[in-house]
C-alpha cells in the first residue's frame, strides 16, 4: 500500500506589469502555491492554488497544520482525507484561504493517484467524452483605454481565439460599458463570441438595466453582475434578463453550489478547482450541475480543469486568463498547446503535467 511520506510547498509570486484593474480592485501581484506530495516509493503528485494576496498564509497553513495530518495516509483515500481536513479546519475558515490550501493538497493527491495507476484523471473519473477542449481568452481590464482594450482583444483573435471575455463596470457607468462593448463588437464582427465580467460591481437593478441594453450585442453570458454573496440579487437578475448568468468563482464547496442552484441563481456554474476544495469537491459540484441541467465552466486555471471538462458532457470551455500566462509557462515544462482556441487533454498519468523544478526552486528561494 502506498503511503504519503512528504508534503512540500513552493510559493511563486510575481509583480503584474501595467495597470490591471477590474470594477472593484487593482491586481498588483499574482502567483502560484505549488504542492508536491511524495510517497514512500518516491512517486509524486502535484497540486496548485493561486494567489493575489495571502499566499504566505496559505503556505504556512499547509506546512504547519495540513501536512502533518496527511503524511502517513493512503493517497487513494481522498474522500477520507478531505473530510478529516474539512472538520479539522472548520474553525479557521469554511471559505477562503483554508480552502485554497485544501484544494492544492487534494489536487496533488488526485495527481498522485493517477501516477500510481498510470491513468490520466479523466479515465479515473470514468469518461473521456471530449479529448479536445474549447478555450476562451480572458482579460480586457476596466483600467484599459478603448485602444488598449481593442488591442488586447485583437491579440486574442490573432492567437486563434474565437471566444473572449472582458471586464465591465468601468468608470462612467453602464453607458460607458456599452460604448466599449459596441466598439469590440463592431471591430471584430458577429463571429466573435463575447462574454462579460462585472466582478461583483452592481446591484441587481443596475445589472438588469445593463443586460437589457447589452443584449443587442449577442452576449454569451454576464459574469458576477452583483456581489457574489447576494444570491437573492443573482436570482432577481436571472429572472429578469435574457442574458445568461455566470457565477460561482467566489463560492466554496458543494454546499455553495447547492445554494446557488436551489435559489435559481445561476445558468453557468464557474466554481474554481483551486479554491473550492480541489478535485474531490469539484466532482460533486459538476454532478450537481448535471442534476440541475445547467452548464459547467470552471473558473480560471485552465490546465487544472481539462480532465474535468473532458469527463462531463455538460461542460462548456476552459478559461485562459492571460495575466497568468507567464507564470504557467515558467512553472511547467510540458503544457499542452492551445491552438485555434482548442487544447488537447493531456494523456499522461494524473494531470499529465510536469513541473519545472529548476525554476521553482530558484524562484521560491
Amino acid at each position: 500500500m502506498n503511503r504519503i511520506r512528504k508534503i512540500e510547498t513552493y510559493l511563486i509570486s510575481t509583480e503584474v506589469a501595467g495597470a490591471c484593474a477590474d470594477a472593484t480592485r487593482k491586481v498588483d501581484k499574482i502567483g502560484f502555491l505549488i504542492v508536491r506530495a511524495t510517497t514512500e516509493e518516491g512517486l509524486e503528485g502535484i497540486g496548485i492554488t493561486y494567489n493575489e494576496i495571502g499566499g504566505d498564509a496559505t503556505k504556512q497553513l499547509i506546512d504547519t497544520s495540513i501536512a502533518p495530518r496527511v503524511i502517513g495516509k493512503d493517497p487513494f483515500c481522498t474522500e477520507d482525507i478531505w473530510n478529516d481536513l474539512f472538520q479539522y479546519l472548520r474553525g479557521v475558515g469554511r471559505k477562503g484561504l483554508s480552502f485554497c490550501a485544501m484544494s492544492a493538497v487534494d489536487i496533488a493527491l488526485w495527481d498522485l493517484k493517477g501516477k500510481i495507476t498510470g491513468l490520466p484523471l479523466n479515465r479515473m473519473f470514468g469518461s473521456t467524452v471530449r479529448e479536445r477542449i474549447p478555450v476562451y481568452a480572458s482579460g480586457g481590464w476596466t483600467s484599459y483605454s478603448d485602444e488598449e482594450l481593442l488591442k488586447e482583444i485583437g491579440r486574442f483573435v490573432e492567437d486563434g481565439y474565437t471566444k473572449v471575455k472582458f471586464k465591465v463596470g468601468a468608470a462612467g457607468g453602464i453607458s460607458r460599458d456599452l460604448e466599449r462593448l459596441r466598439k469590440v463588437r463592431e471591430a471584430f464582427g458577429p463571429g466573435l463570441e463575447i462574454m462579460l465580467d462585472a466582478n461583483n460591481c452592481w446591484d441587481a437593478a443596475t445589472a438588469i438595466r445593463f443586460a437589457d441594453r447589452a443584449k443587442e450585442y449577442d452576449i454569451a453570458f454576464l459574469e458576477e453582475p452583483v456581489f457574489a454573496d447576494d444570491i437573492e440579487g443573482l436570482r432577481r437578475f436571472r429572472e429578469a434578463s435574457v442574458v445568461p448568468l455566470a457565477t460561482g468563482e467566489h463560492e466554496y464547496t458543494r454546499f455553495g453550489a447547492r445554494d446557488l442552484l436551489l435559489r435559481g441563481a445561476v445558468d453557468i456554474l464557474q466554481m474554481d478547482t483551486a479554491r473550492v476544495g480541489g478535485i474531490t469537491e469539484m466532482l460533486k459540484i459538476a454532478a450537481l450541475t448535471q442534476a440541475w441541467n445547467i452548464k459547467f465552466a470552471p473558473h480560471c486555471m485552465e490546465f487544472l480543469n481539462l480532465h474535468l471538462l473532458s469527463a462531463f458532457a455538460n461542460s462548456l470551455y476552459a478559461e485562459r486568463l492571460y495575466i497568468f500566462n507567464e507564470v504557467w509557462d515558467h512553472v511547467f515544462v510540458n503544457l499542452p498547446k492551445i491552438e485555434k482556441g482548442y487544447v488537447e487533454v493531456p494523456k499522461g498519468p494524473g494531470l499529465g503535467l510536469e513541473l519545472n523544478m529548476e525554476f521553482i526552486k530558484k524562484a521560491s528561494a
